[in-house]
């Protein structure tokens, strides 16, 4: 039975970290991602990366309209000069939601979890979730992209996360 996993929630040493690249797609890899997918879903969460549980691997679910889809290795190729700024929420700072500018448009190559190599276009929220995720990847949260009054102003609500 698959169960969902533990959220590393803000100050885990490994949510400052660079995940590794995940190499074969494995049974246990497989059922990691099906462990990511349960976790996120459970959370009520629209994307969800692989430190966030714990685990230093390159890998993130993205939910869409219709449904889940694992990614491996994803990397973005390019990002549109059009901006948006909207609010996110992140399950790793959980109540705390943020103005965030990231690009409206962006371009990546990923891995499938059949280990197949595909190209991805994608804008608008589904952007956003990509940039938010592979952000996770490379051990940067969402405060990471704020000012530093902004930032001192939110210390309190930071500190009480851990207890």
């Amino acid at each position: 039975m698959i169960k969902p996993l533990q959220i590393e929630i803000y100050e885990s040493p490994i949510l400052k970290s660079k995940a590794l690249e995940v190499g074969a797609v494995t049974p246990s890899l497989k059922k990691l991602i099906s462990q990511m997918i349960l976790t996120m879903d459970a959370n009520e969460g629209v994307g969800l990366a692989a430190p966030q549980v714990g685990i230093s691997q390159r890998i993130i679910i993205v939910k869409d309209a219709q449904e889940n889809h694992g990614f491996l290795n994803p990397e973005i190729l390019s990002k549109s000069k059009k901006q948006e700024t909207h609010e996110e929420g992140c399950l790793s700072l959980p109540g705390i939601f943020l103005k965030i500018k990231r690009a409206k448009e962006i371009k990546l190559i990923a891995k499938t979890v059949k280990g197949k190599a595909v190209r991805i276009q994608a804008n608008g929220l589904g952007a956003r979730i990509f940039q938010h995720e592979i952000d996770h990847l490379n051990g940067k949260l969402i405060i990471d992209r704020i000012s530093p009054l902004k930032r001192f102003s939110l210390r309190k609500k930071l500190k009480n996360l851990g207890k």
